[in-house]
């Protein structure tokens, strides 16, 4: 319906046709986190909101950050400002973000935790970030593209059972391999809770939304298989039957030689890289199937310079096909402002 009414009046926005299969002259930008630390504006909206997750749940000041990146830079989406971890806590989980350390959560070393866990997600705390998406999609042109989000029911699960973020994510893949009838029940509540905010946010104004799948990377192929690939097809089909046409980006971070079976079974029409991705077989193997999107490495922003201006010419080799020119990861605190301008230019030609 939101397409229709696009093709009847001021078009189809430019990152939508591109998952549609379509190849832009200029590819549509945006960057993962571009809500953030390193934008001055950013940091005196999250000191008035008085904690992360307070301006997570606060729509006004969630709206206001989400829309700083856009205005600054004239990026071709936003992406809605929120957290992968907003779903535990609908589904009844403690979660609480300390300054310094990150996301705690309550540890799921094993089934008895998953007693005290929601069937489905409650409605009523996901309500604000639908309000939010409303809000921000107001104040929207007609050209730049609202994304909605979750985190993929894998890497939440990792932060699930571990109560915080680990370098290997080593007690979720334990508990999957000790107990996997256990560790599927509760990747299954992540799918229904998945599907359903993922749908709340399309049905609110999303014009389209990405899967995060961070720890992708840490699981060998049938692993993956099992805790990647099939979740999000299942919520790729889920959130279709409800919204469809819906579209739909997958990030499955590191997942190497998987990222053709990902890209074929899930259904995603976007497909985003890591910086670790070749880009000859982004070209070669993944653009004939599917719109790319990435891999600016994260890093090469920070550095600036030469180097930066290579990084961006490289990634611009994709260009022929369906692209949407991104960072292979989250924009980090310290990069300057300057070095996203620098960045911006090189890719529009300006």
């Amino acid at each position: 319906m939101e397409e229709a009414a696009q093709a009847q009046g001021m078009g189809i926005k430019p990152l939508i046709r591109v998952l549609q299969g379509q190849r832009e002259e200029i590819p549509p930008i945006w960057m993962m986190r571009q809500a953030g630390r390193y934008l001055p504006e950013y940091r005196q909206v999250r000191e008035k909101a008085g904690g992360f997750l307070n301006l997570c749940f606060n729509p006004e000041l969630a709206a206001e950050v989400t829309l700083q990146p856009v205005r600054r830079f004239g990026f071709d989406a936003a992406i809605l400002f929120s957290d992968i971890l907003i779903l535990p806590l609908a589904l009844g989980r403690k979660v609480e973000f300390l300054a310094g350390e990150g996301p705690k959560l309550e540890p799921m070393l094993d089934a008895d935790a998953l007693k005290g866990m929601r069937d489905n997600a409650d409605s009523d705390v996901l309500a604000p970030i639908y309000a939010t998406v409303r809000r921000v999609k107001a104040e929207l042109d007609h050209k730049t593209a609202l994304i909605g989000f979750c985190g993929a029911p894998w890497t939440v699960a990792t932060y699930m059972v571990a109560g915080e973020a680990t370098g290997d994510q080593a007690p979720a893949r334990y508990f999957a391999y000790r107990d996997p009838e256990n560790f599927a029940r509760l990747i299954d509540r992540l799918v229904r809770g998945s599907i359903d905010y993922l749908v709340g946010q399309l049905k609110a104004g999303a014009d389209c939304v990405q899967i995060f799948d961070t720890w992708a990377g840490v699981l060998p192929p049938e692993q993956f298989d099992r805790w990647c690939i099939q979740p999000t097809q299942k919520i790729v089909q889920g959130v279709r039957a409800q919204v469809p046409g819906a579209k739909i980006i997958g990030f499955p971070r590191g997942a190497g030689a998987m990222a053709l079976p990902y890209a074929e079974l899930t259904g995603v029409d976007g497909l985003g890289l890591d910086w670790m991705f070749p880009r000859s077989l982004a070209r070669d193997i993944l653009q004939p199937h599917v719109a790319v999107q990435g891999n600016v490495d994260p890093l090469a922003l920070l550095a600036g310079g030469a180097a930066l201006d290579r990084e961006v010419d490289d990634v611009m080799t994709l260009a022929d096909g369906p692209l949407i020119f991104n960072l292979g990861h989250g924009i980090l605190p310290a990069t300057p402002i300057e070095h996203v301008e620098r960045m911006l230019k090189r890719v529009r030609g300006n």
